[in-house]
């Protein structure tokens, strides 16, 4: 049986991932890492734009699906951030 992630839960992976990979560009599994989370949200969410901001308390997510229609969700700051603050914490990652 083959299950299809929440779109929630993809585009929270999404943006944590991409937010490590803006933070390291030299990290190539970050990379294919948030371009397979692309992939899954073009692919099982219609998920054809995605951009995001921050601001000093959150993460704002807009999207667009296949059928034009224009979506937003918000992410606590702390939680999208920690993977990138764990990585770097880690010495055999850096």
């Amino acid at each position: 049986m083959f299950l299809i992630m929440k779109i929630q839960d993809a585009i929270f992976n999404w943006l944590q991932i991409a937010v490590v990979y803006e933070g390291r560009p030299s990290d190539t599994a970050a990379k294919e890492t948030r371009d397979f989370f692309r992939e899954i949200l073009l692919e099982d969410h219609q998920i054809e734009e995605i951009s995001y901001e921050r601001d000093a308390l959150a993460y704002t997510v807009t999207y667009k699906l296949q059928n034009g229609e224009i979506n937003k969700k918000t992410f606590d700051l702390n939680f999208v951030d920690k993977l990138l603050d764990d990585i770097e914490k880690e010495p055999k990652y850096n």
